[in-house]
Formats: C-alpha cells, sequence, structure tokens
C-alpha cells in the first residue's frame, strides 16, 4: 500500500481535517439513517485519542457551488453528538473559519458547513484547497465514496499537508487490495444488473483479473442473445451483441470461464409471484420475459463457489425486489456466506442493489468485507485510478 494510515501519523496537538461522507437521508427534519454517521466513528475516536483535534470536511446532497438552506449540515449535529459520543460545534462559513476564537474551538470536534456550498469544491479549485489546508496541520480521507472525485477536499487538500487514510478508507483499500489488488486465488467474480452498457468498463476489466466470471441479470440475455438464443420479451439490449461476443472472446484468451444461465425462471408479466416455469435457457418462449436464473445454474455458480478462494460480487442475478425472482441471488449469497463463514473465502461486495440483495439473503454479515461506496467501488473495480486515493500515496 503506498498511502499512510493514522497508525503512522502523529497527531498530538494537530488540527486534523477530515473529509467524511455524511451525506445521509434525512427525513421530518432529522436523520432518519445515522449509518454514515456511525461509520466515521472509529476514525474522529482515534484522532482525539491520539490528542488531535478534529474537523469534519463533508458534503450533503447536490447545492452545486450555492448557498442552500435545506442542504446545511447543520442537520447532521444530533446524529454525530450521538454517534460520536461527545460535543460537536458547527462552523458556519470558511471565513468564519479561518478566523475561530478558543471559545469557539471548545467543542471536542467541529463540523464545517457544506463544502459544496463552495464553487471551487467540485471544480477542485487550487485557492479552495489551499484555503482549507491552512485549517489544519494534517489531512486524513475517510471518505472512500467520495474519493472517485477530484475535488478540492478529497484531491486538491492533500497535496498540501501531511496525510492518511481514515479507519473507513482504510478498511476499504485493504479489502479491495485483497479482491484484485493481490487476491488469493482463483478468484471470482458475480456482476449482475440490468445493463451491459453500464458495466462495460468493469466487465472488460474482470476478464482480465479474474478466473471465473458469473454474469447474471438483464445483462446475462444480452449475452444470451449474443450467442443467437431467443430472449422473448426479456429485458436485453440486443445492440450490444457485438460487445458481448468481444467480452467473451476476451474472457477466452485470458482464460477466464464465463458462466451464463443454462436454466431460467420465466414470466409472462413483471410482478411479484407472478405465474412462472423454470426452462433451458434456450427455450425461453417467445410470450415470456426471463427473471431469474433456474436450479441448475444456482448449483454450477455454488461448485464454482466451493472452488474459489477470492470472491467479489456487485449486482443481482434476478429480479431480487421481485419474489419468488430472488431465488438464485438468495441462494447464491447464502452459498458465499457459509463458505466466508468457515474461513474459506474472502468475499468482498459492493453497489447498492448489491447490499439490499445480500441483506435480503441475510448474507451480509458474513462477507468479509461490504462496501457501501457506490460509484467509487465500480470504479474501483473498473481498474480506474481514484483521484482521492491516488492523492494520498506516498
Amino acid at each position: 500500500m503506498g498511502w499512510k494510515t493514522l497508525d503512522d501519523m502523529d497527531l498530538a496537538g494537530k488540527r486534523v481535517l477530515i473529509r467524511v461522507d455524511i451525506n445521509v437521508p434525512v427525513q421530518d427534519g432529522r436523520v432518519s439513517d445515522a449509518t454514515r454517521i456511525e461509520r466515521i466513528a472509529p476514525t474522529v475516536r482515534d484522532i482525539i485519542a491520539k490528542g488531535g483535534k478534529p474537523m469534519l470536511l463533508a458534503h450533503f446532497g447536490r447545492p452545486k457551488g450555492k448557498v442552500v438552506l435545506d442542504l446545511s449540515l447543520r442537520i447532521t449535529l444530533p446524529a454525530l453528538e450521538q454517534a460520536l459520543g461527545c460535543s460537536v460545534g458547527f462552523v458556519e462559513t470558511l471565513d468564519a473559519a479561518e478566523v475561530m476564537t478558543d471559545e469557539a474551538r471548545a467543542a471536542d470536534v467541529l463540523l464545517l458547513e457544506n463544502i459544496r456550498f463552495h464553487p471551487g469544491e467540485e471544480a477542485n479549485d487550487p485557492e479552495l484547497a489551499a484555503r482549507l489546508a491552512g485549517l489544519g496541520d494534517v489531512y486524513c480521507n475517510d471518505a472512500f465514496s467520495a474519493a472517485h472525485r477530484a475535488h478540492a477536499s478529497t484531491a486538491g487538500v492533500a497535496r498540501h499537508l501531511p496525510s492518511c487514510a481514515g479507519r473507513l478508507m482504510q478498511a476499504e483499500l485493504e479489502a479491495l487490495e485483497a479482491a484484485l489488488g493481490k487476491p488469493v486465488r482463483p478468484v471470482m467474480a458475480v456482476v449482475g444488473g440490468s445493463k451491459v452498457s453500464t458495466k462495460l468498463d468493469l466487465l472488460g476489466n474482470l476478464v482480465a483479473r479474474v478466473d471465473t466470471l458469473v454474469i447474471g441479470g438483464g445483462m446475462a440475455n444480452t449475452f444470451l442473445a449474443a450467442q443467437g438464443i431467443d430472449v422473448g420479451k426479456s429485458l436485453c439490449e440486443h445492440d450490444m451483441a457485438d460487445t458481448a461476443r468481444a467480452i467473451m472472446a476476451k474472457a477466452t484468451t485470458q482464460g477466464c470461464e464465463i458462466i451464463l444461465p443454462e436454466d431460467v425462471v420465466v414470466a409472462r408479466e413483471f410482478a411479484a409471484h407472478a405465474a412462472h416455469e423454470t426452462v433451458p435457457a434456450t427455450e425461453c418462449p417467445a410470450d415470456a420475459m426471463i427473471l431469474d436464473a433456474g436450479p441448475l445454474t444456482v448449483a454450477r455458480i455454488a461448485t464454482a463457489l466451493d472452488n474459489a478462494r477470492t470472491l467479489i460480487w456487485n449486482g443481482p442475478l434476478g429480479a431480487f425486489e421481485l419474489p419468488p425472482f430472488d431465488a438464485a441471488t438468495r441462494a447464491a449469497a447464502q452459498k458465499a456466506a457459509e463458505r466466508s463463514r468457515a474461513g474459506a473465502l474472502i468475499s468482498v461486495a459492493g453497489g447498492g442493489d448489491t447490499v439490499s440483495a445480500l441483506n435480503q439473503a441475510g448474507a451480509t454479515a458474513d462477507f468479509t468485507y461490504i462496501s457501501t461506496a457506490g460509484g467509487a467501488f465500480l470504479e474501483w473495480m473498473e481498474g480506474k485510478t481514484l483521484p482521492g486515493v491516488a492523492a494520498l500515496e506516498n
């Protein structure tokens, strides 16, 4: 790893700028889900324990460089104080932060108002980055979920100060390094979701880096159709057939086995508990749509999981939000959880639908690591350099 952690930093008596992601849902004037706030607590507590004075930098919503009172971070203060177990002082403007009195600094932790109120934030303006750096002695990035953005508070400020990863960022980077950087082989990836077009870079990167790739969801229909298989009225990007064939050819060249559905669960309507049947993948009725992988496919995935040592998972295998079309995702997730629980599999998963599907399957707790980073997780899997991580590298 080319970056430092909190363990590498002398923080005694230092002002520590911490970039965090507390972009939390709000309902009726209060935080309705404090998960993201709770996940930054270990970093903040460690900094305080090491004698540092934390100031949180964060965004909230998309104010697009303007002050939008409805997007003030002030609303997060009660949830922050509860999660951190200490007092949190609110700093309304950057100007105020630059001339703070000792009285204003008395709180255990300081929170600067929504950094995206500044037009220079998303532009990674050097002047804004320098002003932010002037507020601290050390920079700590604990917002992997924003690390794919080259913003002033994620990349710019790190160029001015001794920098390190916070505990949440450290855990994320270590998990991803274990999954794709220097993995224990064989490596298996499960990629689902609706469209091939949104995951082209991901698939292209994975076939060169994993030993087995399971393709599920609506994406699998596109790959089946590219092989001349009639997928009826299924969700399918027929215009991506050449691309799908190119990915399959690349996989063959790279020695990556692709697992596509060999049997499928079909229905005539996209609805929970719709009348359905299981047929070979080559025999989807013309008036039906494929909504899940069948038991033969699940058994093949289970065998692949028995042989794998590392698993990366992004996306469901079927229409998991509509029972019983969650069966393949549920079965595969529970198998992966069982192998992980036994210490036989390093399992890393991420992406919004993925986390929901694994939660639904009751598998989340047994996975080695669950990323909530969304776009940053996907870009890492695509093999892209993340500006917020690159800025931390020695």
